[in-house]
């Protein structure tokens, strides 16, 4: 049916990488999160997740030329998290500034607790931001 064993094998090594990968991806962590922005939006991209967290008070100061972001972050929730956030910030056409320069952030909140956040624009540009929070995983 398949010709010499060497057809045979080359179909069995397929199938085993296409199952490989199927359970790897199955041990993929959730990674997403929930979003506030400087216009006041929000995003929830985790429902589970944005039933225990919530980002609010999101604001803009300004000191000399650069803007600053503040975002305050709570619990919903009676147990602790271990969360990471990133700033994102734009310009006046919309367009990242510094995109891979601004590092995810590691926070761990207590039972229905809250904290401020807040990151510094990388430079005169910036015209708003966007903060993003995600459960944080160890490997």
């Amino acid at each position: 049916m398949f010709g010499k064993t060497g057809g045979f094998m080359k179909i069995a090594q397929l199938v085993l990488l296409v199952a490989l990968v199927v359970l790897a991806g199955g041990c993929a962590k959730h990674t997403a999160g929930i979003s506030g922005s400087s216009s006041g939006e929000t995003r929830v991209d985790n429902s589970t997740f944005g039933r225990e967290v919530s980002v609010g008070e999101l604001k803009m100061s300004s000191s000399g030329d650069l803007l600053t972001a503040h975002a305050l972050i709570q619990s919903r929730v009676a147990t602790d998290l271990r969360l990471q956030y990133r700033f994102t910030w734009y310009d006046t056409q919309g367009l990242v500034i510094d995109g891979e320069g601004q590092s995810w952030q590691s926070l761990k909140l207590h039972g229905m607790q809250q904290m401020q956040v807040s990151s510094a624009a990388p430079n005169p540009s910036a015209s708003r931001f966007e903060v993003y929070v995600r459960k944080a995983f160890s490997n």
